[in-house]
């Protein structure tokens, strides 16, 4: 039977009038698990990755998997078995990469408020670095690690103010955002971290945002980093590594970012030309390993026509797909049978009790109640941003390796969402 891969999507197909995701049909899934239901191409996230490694070949370089796209522990094993490190921003993140067996020598720590618990947390694990993003952050750092008898390696994560070209929400490295320590500052930032008895200095950091789809910001900030660590050697302090951050795009609705080893084969160019082609190298890359490898599943539950405005009312809610919601974010819907009659507008919208409860605005559709929906470029930035509003319990989750299904998360039950809670006494 002939397949027909969606765009962007080449590990989800129509083959005859069903959407299978590798091997297994999305509606015997949907009938086993029920909705929403999030569904994953484990072939999809190690085509992603491969491009990373094809573009680091014969280079000094750690990928490390940015988790908060997805920290669920069947998609981080996937990760681990594959060599990766991981880039956390938390201790909770922390604990589910050595629930999966992960290498905690290849873990950066980023994030701008970590607290003492958790730098002492992720010292006791041994962490590779942590990536320091702020000059208090520094101090506070070095007198956890001098309490443990230890030196905790650092980079610091520089701001090259940089417009990465995205949304403003998911732009970090430019003067405006909170992250990281100002381009100007740089230099003191590191000699006060030199000077620290709990600190040890390894390397430099920078990540400028998310869903980048051009060269040029990469390129921009590669040069500035490159400025600084010249800058900084001059003075005296070493630098190991050099963490270029992650942020590249994925195609959501015709975008065309650039290939990972494509995008890298520019970087190494200017690395090479500037003298630091043999620098060990770390990334960062989150949303271009699992974005395109997930899909969401939903059912139709209503139809709700109006004079202004169809309305496709869904079981999947902006607590299950929140990117549309805080993002104006678009994702591709498309049915699980395709049916032959003409297509209508509708806006897809979720049962939440929110206006801002929607997950695709006029789309033309061809659907009854009881259809099935798969909601693409849903693997990044939804499950692990999922909440439990209106007690609505989190969706099950499903890892496709070719035609074999894995339940790697149970649907929660309304029990399961306040199990924590406790009753007033009598």
């Amino acid at each position: 039977m002939t397949a027909r891969s969606l765009p962007g999507h080449p590990h989800v197909a129509y083959r005859g009038n069903d959407l299978f995701i590798e091997d297994v049909r999305l509606a015997d899934l949907a009938r086993q698990h029920g909705t929403p239901l999030f569904v994953y191409s484990k072939a999809a996230m190690l085509a992603a990755l491969a491009a990373y490694q094809r573009g680091f070949a014969g280079r000094q370089a750690q990928i490390c998997y940015a988790m908060k796209a997805n920290s669920s522990l069947g998609v981080l094993q996937v990760f681990a078995q594959a060599g990766c490190g991981f880039d956390i921003v938390s201790g909770g993140e922390l604990a589910r990469v050595l629930a999966v067996g992960g290498d905690p020598r290849k873990v950066i720590f980023s994030g701008v408020g970590k607290t003492r618990a958790e730098m002492q947390e992720a010292l006791q694990a041994g962490i590779g670095c942590f990536n320091v993003e702020s000059e208090a952050e520094l101090e506070v750092l070095s007198s956890v690690a001098v309490q443990a008898g230890q030196r905790a390696p650092v980079s610091i994560r520089v701001n090259p103010n940089v417009d990465p070209k995205t949304h403003p929400y998911i732009s970090t490295g430019l003067k405006g955002n909170k992250f990281g320590v100002a381009h100007e500052r740089a230099l003191a930032t590191y000699q006060r971290a030199a000077a620290l008895p709990g600190l040890q200095v390894v390397g430099i950091d920078c990540h400028i945002g998310s869903q980048i789809t051009e060269e040029t910001p990469y390129l921009d900030a590669m040069d500035r980093v490159l400025d600084l660590v010249e800058t900084i050697e001059a003075a005296g302090i070493p630098i190991h590594h050099i963490d270029f951050g992650g942020g590249l795009g994925i195609d959501y609705n015709g975008d065309t970012p650039p290939q990972a080893d494509a995008l890298w084969a520019q970087l190494l160019a200017k690395l090479d030309a500037r003298g630091f082609g043999q620098r060990q190298l770390m990334i960062e890359p989150g949303r271009s390993l699992v974005g395109n490898a997930g899909v969401c599943v939903t059912e139709v539950l209503y139809l709700k026509p109006g004079e202004q405005k169809n309305f496709c009312i869904i079981d999947a809610a902006m607590n299950d797909l929140p990117r549309p919601a805080m993002y104006q974010a678009f994702h591709q819907i498309v049915p699980l049978s395709p049916r032959a009659s003409a297509a209508a507008t509708w806006d897809v919208v979720g049962p939440v009790c929110e206006s801002g409860d929607w997950i695709g605005r006029d789309r033309a559709l061809a659907v009854q109640p009881g259809d099935a929906l798969a909601v693409l470029s849903a693997g990044a930035y939804c499950m692990s941003m999922a909440s439990n509003y209106n007690t609505r319990g989190r969706a099950a989750e499903v890892l496709v390796d070719g035609d074999r299904a894995t339940l790697i998360r149970t649907r929660e039950s309304a029990a399961d969402t306040f199990a924590h809670e406790q009753l007033l006494p009598g």
